[in-house]
Parts: C-alpha cells; structure tokens; sequence
C-alpha cells in the first residue's frame, strides 16, 4: 500500500478432506503448489505462517505490520470492520453460534497471528456489516417480534465484503456511481450466496440467521422446512445439535450427490452418467434461478446480474445454464464472451435488456482498503 500491488497471494482448500491443496504464488512467477492434508484450520494457519518465511515472502514475522481478518458474523455488534482488541475477540467467540462453520475458525486465526505478530494492527472486517443495511422487511423471519428485540432474531447474510467490492466492480464497468444501481451479485463457492442490491446498499440477501439459510451448498442444505427438520430428527433420533452438523457438514452437494462437496467432483461423476449427481447440479442451479427471480421481482428493475467466487467465476457451464434460464427476465449469455475462467469482462449478449459481469472477487482488497482507513481514524 498505496499502491495496491500485490507481493504474494494464496490459497488453502479442501480443508478437513482426505487431501488438501495449498497454491501460494509469489516474487517473480513463482508458484508453490502442494497436496497435503489439512486437519483443521489451526493446522492450515501454522502451515501458512511457516510458508511466509520458507519461500521468501518475508524475512522476519516484523516486517508485516497489519493483519485483517475476515470474520463472517457480527451480529448486532459490529456495523463496520473494527480494529481488534480483546473485547472484539470475546464478541466474535460469543457470536459462533451464527456461524459455526467460521467464527470459531477464525478466531483460531486471530489468536495465531496475534501470537507471532503481537504489534501489529489488526482488524476485523465482518461480512454482516455490508447487510445492515437490509430494511426491516428483509431483515425480519415472520415470527414473534420480542425475539428479535431479546435475541437478535433476524436474517444476517453474509459475504458482504465479497459483494461489497464484486458491486463496486459492476458500478465501475457501467460507468455509473454505484448509489444509483439495482445489482443482483451472486457470490457461488462452497459457501454461496446471493444479494439484491438497491441503490448501492444491500436490500435483500439469500443466507438468513447463519449461513446455513438460502441456496444449496458445498455441504449446506440452504433453505429447509423447519417441521421437516424436527421430523428427521424423531425418526434418526438425534439431537437438535446434531441435525444442525448434518444440515451444515452433511448436506447440498455432498449430501444430494453422496459422492464429494466439491462441485468439480458432482460434474465429473455427472459426465459419466451418474444420475444422482447429475440431480444435485440441477437442484444446485434451480435454487440460484429461484433466488435471482425473486430478486429481479423485489427491485422492479435490475441493472447487471454478476458471478463471482470459486463457482461463479470458474464454471462456464454453471453461469450459461442460470442465463438461459433467466432469458424472460432479460438476461442473455454470450457463449464467446462466457468461455473464460477468472477474469473480469462482460459477459452479456448482445440482446440482453440486464447486463451479466463476471467480476473475481477480492474480498483480500476490501480488508486492506479497510485497514488503511481505520489506520487513519
């Protein structure tokens, strides 16, 4: 910083898996690819911290001054990235329950990095915050209003910081200030999610309370008849606790398809002619259509659509087959422009009435922009 360039820039995948990939590139085209399994994130975290200096990156821990954090839910707490002190941290352990698959993971993180690098300024960026703006109408589930004033009972989202920039992105390729924009951005990874975005401020979004609401996901169920949930739990008789680790560990891809979470898996056992994946893709793809729909009705108009994350930005198939789909509601995918993985670029047919982007994210950015910021307040 300023100038925004990029030293190194990695990635650790498939943890908790029978194998995981660690992708690390740096210095001059340099590349660090390895499969290794990863238990957990503790053990991912130390791994990273020792690939720092092992490759060069830095010499010395010193030479970092700031850390950002990406924490996936602050509540009622936190309508803004925060810097970190030990009532942050109390407030984001206190809040696991709303993410279970997260907080926890990245409070691990937290505590690493403030073990090695004990001076440095560190922040919290939270995905909710981008949501806050949500009107009551979204926000609020149809149920008793006192648990939403004694308990915090409403809808969070998440991936804010992800929609966040992808929207800012979309602004910018339309040449329009983003304050004047209705945007549909669909965050699609193992953790998925899509929000409607009105004049630049989040109004709607598919995850809910925790982010196991919304869409089908890696191992997320997305959205479920409670009354069903309480009639799987009678007849496998377990407990509430372990229905929530089935709908969050269990389910979506790897549970529709009983074969992997990762999409990449489903489609090549769907290619072969396997039934069951092949469902769990179509299920998959219906619920964004279903959501997007939705959306598009909720704003009465929509500007752009946009595709980004693992999914979003990689599977050309995934983002033709939502378009074609959508083709009543205005939106149309030119194949030529769609046969590209990862790189930002209209995507739109020349007959579309909604503009489709493909936008990589860079939720990385957002936190350092943030850092910046709160350095200077």
């Amino acid at each position: 910083m300023p100038s925004e360039e990029v030293l190194a820039e990695g990635l650790i995948e498939r943890i908790g898996l029978e194998m995981g990939h660690a992708k690390i590139k740096y210095g001059d085209g340099q590349v660090h690819d390895e499969e290794t399994p990863f238990k957990d994130h503790g053990v991912a975290v130390e791994y990273l911290l020792k690939q720092l200096t092992n490759l060069g990156i830095v010499k010395e821990f010193n030479e970092i001054t700031a850390v950002g954090h990406r924490i996936v839910a602050g509540g009622e707490f936190f309508k803004d990235s925060a810097v970190i002190d030990d009532d942050v941290m109390a407030k984001i352990d206190a809040l696991a329950e709303y993410a279970p698959l997260h907080n926890p993971a990245e409070l691990i993180g937290i505590k690493a990095f403030k073990q090695v690098l004990p001076d440095a300024f560190a922040i919290a960026v939270f995905d909710t915050s981008f949501h806050t703006s949500m009107p009551k109408m979204n926000a609020l589930y149809s149920l008793p209003y006192e648990w939403y004033e004694k308990y915090g009972a409403r809808k969070y989202g998440a991936h804010g910081t992800s929609h966040r920039y992808v929207a800012s992105r979309a602004a910018a390729l339309l040449g329009k200030p983003l304050e004047e924009l209705n945007l549909i951005t669909c965050h699609i990874g193992a953790g998925a999610s899509i929000t409607a975005i009105k004049n630049g401020k989040s109004y709607d979004t598919s995850m809910g309370f925790t982010p196991l609401a919304g869409i089908t996901m890696a191992t997320r169920s997305g959205d479920v008849d409670p009354s069903l949930v309480n009639f799987m739990e009678n007849k496998l008789g377990i407990s509430s606790d372990e229905m929530v680790d089935i709908l969050n560990h269990k389910s979506g891809l790897l549970g529709l398809s009983g074969i992997s979470s990762d999409m990449r898996d489903v489609q090549a056992a769907a290619e072969e002619g396997n039934e069951q994946a092949q469902l769990a893709l179509d299920i998959f793809e219906n619920r964004v259509v279903r959501y997007i729909g939705s959306y598009m009705a909720e704003l009465g108009h929509t500007d752009a659509i946009v595709f980004t994350a693992g999914v979003g930005e990689n599977d050309i198939e995934f983002r033709q087959a939502v378009a074609d789909q959508l083709k009543s509601f205005g939106l149309g995918i030119d194949p030529e422009k769609n046969n590209v993985r990862g790189e930002e670029r209209d995507i739109s047919s020349a007959d579309a009435t909604v503009k489709s982007f493909l936008i990589p994210t860079d939720e990385e950015l957002m936190i350092v922009r943030d850092i910046e910021r709160l350095k200077q307040a």
